[in-house]
């Protein structure tokens, strides 16, 4: 798959932070090439932290304002909350059709989402249902929902056309078709992360060092040194038929 930068993308994703360390690197280069970036999130964030002293209304009101704080340090304006409970989030019919509410009234070309088949990686980190979910509920919002007229007849009632989508890209693929090469916007992406200081704590260096850390292990086979990694569909070129494998003759 070749890279391309979309013309605009709606970004929807769990939890405040969820972005910034899945594809802020390609969302920072999208927008210094011209794309105009949507985030969408769809929980409130308020389940992470264990801090004694922390309440779940407080740490939502903070988790809101770091990631708006996230988001404009790349030059993202616009940033969706959907409010449901961080922890239980669930591919439900509800929060599909408030998620193709949201793209049919953002029209980007691209959305970006978690992929849903990611349950671990390697033996070091087990997904988070929450992420799972995001990416369930996504993918079902996409098709059917976005671009089929007759699937929400009340959404026309509000004026929301359907939306004939470019392309969708996953972020946290273990197996990604294309690597976007971020080299000249990782320290975007950090600066961005940094915004969640609820997240982060006083010192954000481990985190910091996961982030140049997988940028490089996503860029090892690459010609650059770091890169983020998804799975993309692309619904705008033609279909390619294969070709035939060779037939050996009999000797």
């Amino acid at each position: 798959m070749e890279y391309w930068t979309p013309a605009s993308a709606l970004v929807v994703a769990a939890h405040p932070d969820d972005i910034e360390f899945g594809c802020a690197g390609t969302v920072a280069r999208w927008v210094s090439e011209g794309a105009h970036v949507t985030y969408a999130l769809l929980t409130n964030g308020a389940a992470g932290s264990s801090d004694p002293n922390m309440t779940r209304q407080r740490l939502a009101e903070l988790r809101e304002a770091e990631q708006r704080a996230a988001a404009k340090a790349l030059g993202v304006e616009q940033v969706e909350f959907l409010g449901h409970e961080d922890g239980l989030l669930e591919p439900s019919l509800e929060v599909r059709k408030q998620v193709v509410r949201l793209i049919r009234r953002v029209r980007p070309e691209v959305v970006v989402t978690t992929d849903p088949t990611t349950r671990y990686f390697a033996d070091r980190y087990i997904n988070h249902p929450d992420h799972r979910a995001a990416g369930e509920v996504t993918l079902a919002a996409v098709i059917p929902g976005s671009d089929t007229r007759l699937a929400y007849p009340e959404l026309l009632e509000e004026g929301l056309e359907p939306v004939k989508l470019v392309g969708v890209w996953l972020m946290m693929n273990p197996e990604p078709n294309l690597v976007v090469d971020v080299g000249d916007f990782i320290d975007m992406k950090v600066e961005s992360l940094r915004c969640h200081v609820s997240q982060l704590g006083d010192d954000p260096s481990e985190d910091v060092g996961f982030v140049y850390g997988m940028a490089e292990f996503s860029a090892a086979k690459e010609p650059f040194r770091y890169g983020e990694g998804f799975r993309v569909f692309r619904f705008d070129l033609p279909w390619r038929t294969p070709e035939p494998e060779t037939q050996l003759s009999e000797a």
